[in-house]
């Protein structure tokens, strides 16, 4: 067969070549070479000790990437302070020396930073990072922004009003992190972690000792830890490295270091000299699991390029078995639902080889067998030498998108980077010379160093923690200790057989589709697209754009959906796509797809939902041909494997046994079935039995009957493409399309959440957790204007909410609002609350949420509010513009509700024309507080 894409040249492929010619003056490299710092990145270290790293970076444009990294956290606690490594990060917003208590947060919004989304900061066993991105179009904003991180590194203020009115914040996100997963950490991590101090110091700490902690206890800990020489300053974005460098002196070579510093020491994990079995079983586990660690190993940060060398073999062996372990899920009987093995990071500087697995219906010994066994075939008799290939195929194709994406990659990935570097002194030699070793280096791994890579990290005979963590209720039996480690330990002495090679084809399709034509063709030239329409009345809608190199994305809408089937079908429809997905196309199954299309970057996957149906694919610019080719097969020759389905029923009905396990899947199901009346229409939380509904001819007949079809379709294609180079595939892969005369208009189900003030109960689970739920719904006429007001309203509520319930009551950590409003299928919306505090403090909560909505019914929201949703939107809206998803949500959305494409050029003139009095009229009108949802979950009593 011969592909179309072979008369096309991407200018990504040219960036990539042009590359290749120059490394070809470049000498060889050499093994023993130290890995350099790239030059795109300045690294200095001040005279206190302070390091930072300076990067100028375009994208997004007029925004700045800050970072206070700090070498301090929990594992540096003494015994009064545990807790308060992380208690300290919350403190940096509740005061400094120039900020007050909450100015910083408001004075951010200002500005366009949302707290949380933008605005964040997170504390780990060995480190605490604060998250800083802001606004480069003022000077001022700039000079601030380095301000804040200066006051973050020596200026807090430690008020003891502020930290006991943080205590209950704090303990409110503890209270959040309370459950199942909580009471299984405190069982498995001091076995997982052999008992190291690690296990000692949980970053959220103790409840009591957050309660009454001396406020000498938090100051000590900030004047030990918070000291330049265990500091970096992380500056990447659109700025020039001069004025960077210039502002980190001015604000950080005035701090200092103690005068007799602690000693800086990282925990050491000793090594497991026995085997050991660990059971956990709780009544609120939802899925059985199986889980091996073997030895931990001390992990060095890899300095030379025969380290990087090894990276990439230890990337080739890891993507290998893991498609193995995906192939044995795919059997009709299936030793585990889903599984893998492969190295996996501890804590800094220490690894282990593990394997695990969520259990099916056969329990804890197939899957151990069928884990144990595959390392060891993969341990014994290795990889075939096109299993490797394909693997060095992938991944010399990721190298280089990521190469030719290097000048429009966002700033915050590559802060990600020199956080790594600072903290696990990760290389960071820069995208150009990670692609020169990967084109240089990967071409020469062969198939026997890939064996034997593997063979020497696979454990045979050697100690192990083996962990179950299952459901406690009647009728399940969980394994003991004991058998854990004899089931593993006789499974390595199993007699395995190597895998059996199978050839694939190198090309997707056996012979090209008989291609339609394009009919006519329509420019907007407002927004820089072309549309055309295909000789099966196919529409397409091309936007062609520089914002990325190696970037093309695909959408396809249609009304219909499961609307127009009946009651006893609508089960089987919420299935069909994904199930028909996991069959695969043609005579392949999903896993054969990755070979056939190894060294392409490419997904497609198409979906048949309640109102419509719909496509989605992406690929890199040299793939676009493989992903037409996918989308084509999706939609006209999907496969049919009884033994995929099998293995996919069996696995969905497995994991339904424990649905509702966890006292919230009781809680949101509850809120699904009370707010639409138990329409059968409605999905909720799958029963075992549900499952027997399905048949796979049935299945497959839901799925064709909407996609075998394309009349109606709408496809949006976006990124970096010439239109003209891709209308010959368009004409080949989609106007050639199937286009049968089926039904295209969505059917109102008649659907309507209920009407008047109800208020429920749940009583589920041990911890004593509350959640408030409140769903005010409605009818609506919709517009575009009507939603933005809408969505207004509710960013100024969580403001509020922010402000009331979380700094001025402590009586909740994190929550909000959601608002939506549709046109389809009839015109409604719908603001949801989500609010999580203690059982006691129900009635407050819920007190506060509805004065501050009559508040603002009665007497408007704040202008200063409003400014800052619109400062957060408008940021986003520049930012989005400049990005292909941007643009696909909304030229998607567009034809959703029916609205004006151009309309995307007018959203800044109108979000700044959002006043005060529509925000008012909005909660008048949609916060109807003779009608609404009201549950509550408590503990059970």
């Amino acid at each position: 067969m011969k592909l179309i894409t072979l008369r096309i040249v991407s200018g990504a492929a040219l960036l990539a070549w042009s590359f290749l010619a120059q490394a070809d003056t470049l000498p060889p490299l050499k093994l023993s070479d130290q890995i350099p710092v790239g030059p795109q990145v300045k690294v200095g270290k001040l005279a206190n000790g302070l390091t930072y790293y300076i990067q100028k970076n375009g994208r997004p444009e007029n925004k700045l990437e800050l970072r206070l990294v700090v070498k301090a956290g929990s594992i540096l606690e003494d015994e009064d302070q545990q807790g308060l490594a992380h208690f300290t990060e919350h403190m940096a917003f509740n005061g400094s020396t120039h900020f007050k208590r909450n100015q910083l947060v408001s004075y951010l919004q200002s500005i366009g930073v949302k707290f949380g989304a933008d605005l964040n900061a997170y504390t780990s066993f060995d480190e605490t990072v604060y998250i800083l991105p802001i606004p480069t179009d003022k000077k001022e904003i700039v000079e601030q922004g380095f301000q804040v991180l200066e006051d973050w590194a020596h200026g807090l203020s430690f008020n003891d009003a502020d930290i006991d009115s943080e205590r209950g914040i704090v303990l409110e996100e503890l209270r959040l992190g309370k459950g199942v997963d909580d009471r299984m950490n405190k069982v498995v991590l001091p076995k997982v972690l052999n008992g190291s101090r690690y296990a000692q110091r949980m970053p959220i700490g103790k409840e009591e000792i957050i309660r009454n902690f001396k406020y000498d206890a938090i100051k000590r800990f900030y004047r030990d830890w918070y000291r330049p020489d265990l500091m970096a300053v992380v500056v990447v974005g659109d700025i020039e490295p001069q004025e960077a460098q210039r502002l980190i002196e001015q604000h950080f070579t005035k701090l200092k270091n103690p005068a007799n510093p602690r000693p800086r020491e990282y925990a050491q994990i000793p090594e497991r000299q026995d085997s050991e079995g660990i059971v956990f079983t709780d009544r609120e586990v939802s899925a059985n699991t199986v889980y091996i660690r073997y030895p931990i190993q001390s992990w060095p940060a890899g300095e030379t390029i025969a380290d990087y060398r090894q990276k990439l073999i230890e990337g080739m062996y890891s993507f290998i078995l893991s498609q193995r372990m995906y192939e044995l899920t795919q059997q009709a009987d299936p030793p585990f639902l889903q599984g893998g093995s492969g190295m996996n990071k501890i804590v800094r500087g220490y690894r282990s080889f593990g394997a695990g697995a969520v259990l099916g219906k056969g329990g804890a010994t197939p899957a151990i067998n069928a884990l144990v066994e595959e390392d060891q075939r993969a341990r014994q008799y290795g990889f075939s030498e096109s299993e490797v290939e394909r693997a060095k195929k992938g991944m010399l194709r990721n190298y280089e998108r990521i190469y030719n994406e290097r000048e429009k990659s966002d700033s915050a990935g590559y802060a990600a980077e020199y956080i790594r570097n600072f903290l696990e002194q990760e290389s960071i030699p820069g995208t150009a010379a990670e692609y020169r070793y990967a084109t240089e280096l990967i071409p020469g791994i062969s198939a026997q160093e890939v064996n034997a890579a593997v063979r020497a990290v696979i454990p045979h005979n050697q100690s192990k923690l083996v962990i179950y963590t299952g459901v406690d209720k009647p009728g399940v039996a969980a394994p003991q200790a004991d058998q854990l480690v004899a089931i593993a330990t006789a499974a390595e002495k199993i007699a395995v057989k190597p895998i059996e090679d199978k050839v694939y084809a190198s090309q997707l399709m056996p012979s090209l589709p008989k291609a339609g034509s394009i009919v006519s063709e329509k420019i907007n030239a407002k927004i820089g697209t072309t549309e055309l329409t295909l000789s099966n009345g196919v529409k397409v809608v091309l936007k062609p754009t520089d914002f990325n190199n190696d970037q093309v994305i695909l959408g396809g809408l249609r009304y219909g959906g499961w609307s127009l089937l009946p009651d006893s079908d609508v089960f089987a429809a919420h299935y069909a796509s994904s199930i028909v997905g996991q069959m695969g196309v043609l005579t392949y199954t999903p896993n054969d797809l990755v070979k056939v299309l190894a060294g392409k970057s490419v997904s497609s996957s198409a979906n048949v939902s309640s109102l419509n149906e719909s496509v989605g694919g992406s690929s890199g610019s040299s793939d676009v041909e493989a992903m037409l080719q996918l989308v084509y097969l999706q939609m006209t020759q999907p496969r049919k494997d009884a033994a995929i389905y099998s293995a996919y029923v069996d696995r969905q009905r497995e994991l339904a046994q424990n649905n509702l396990a966890r006292p919230e899947s009781v809680f949101y199901d509850t809120v699904t079935a009370t707010l639409y009346n138990n329409s059968p229409r409605v999905l909720r939380a799958a029963k075992p039995a549900d499952f027997d509904q399905l048949a796979l001819d049935r299945v497959l007949d839901i799925y064709n009957s909407r996609m075998s079809s394309a009349r109606d379709f709408n496809f949006f294609i976006i990124g970096s493409f010439d239109v003209e180079k891709i209308k010959p595939l368009i004409a080949t892969y989609i106007a050639s399309l199937p286009a049968g005369e089926i039904p295209v208009a969505f059917k109102d189900e008649g659907v309507r959440p209920i009407k008047g003030v109800v208020k429920k109960e749940v009583h589920a689970g041990s911890e004593p957790k509350s959640t408030i739920s409140l769903s005010f719904t409605g009818e609506v006429e919709y517009s575009r204007a009507a939603r933005m007001r809408l969505q207004a309203l509710v960013e100024v509520m969580n403001i509020k909410l922010i402000e009331t319930l979380r700094e001025k009551m402590g009586a909740m950590y994190s929550g909000g609002m959601s608002g939506t409003m549709s046109r389809i299928p009839y015109g409604n919306y719908a603001i949801n609350a989500t609010l999580p505090c203690a059982p006691e403090n129900v009635d407050k909560v819920l007190a506060a949420t509805f004065a501050e909505i009559d508040k603002i019914k009665q007497a408007g929201v704040d202008e200063a509010d409003l400014n800052k949703v619109k400062a957060s939107w408008i940021k986003g809206y520049r930012k989005g513009m400049r990005e292909n998803g941007y643009w696909m949500a909304s030229l998607q959305n567009a034809f959703f509700n029916n609205n004006n494409p151009e309309d995307i050029l007018t959203y800044e003139s109108r979000v700044n024309a959002l006043t005060v009095a529509d925000l008012q009229q909005a909660a008048q009108r949609y916060f109807d507080t003779n009608n609404y949802l009201q549950v509550v979950l408590y503990p059970e009593k």
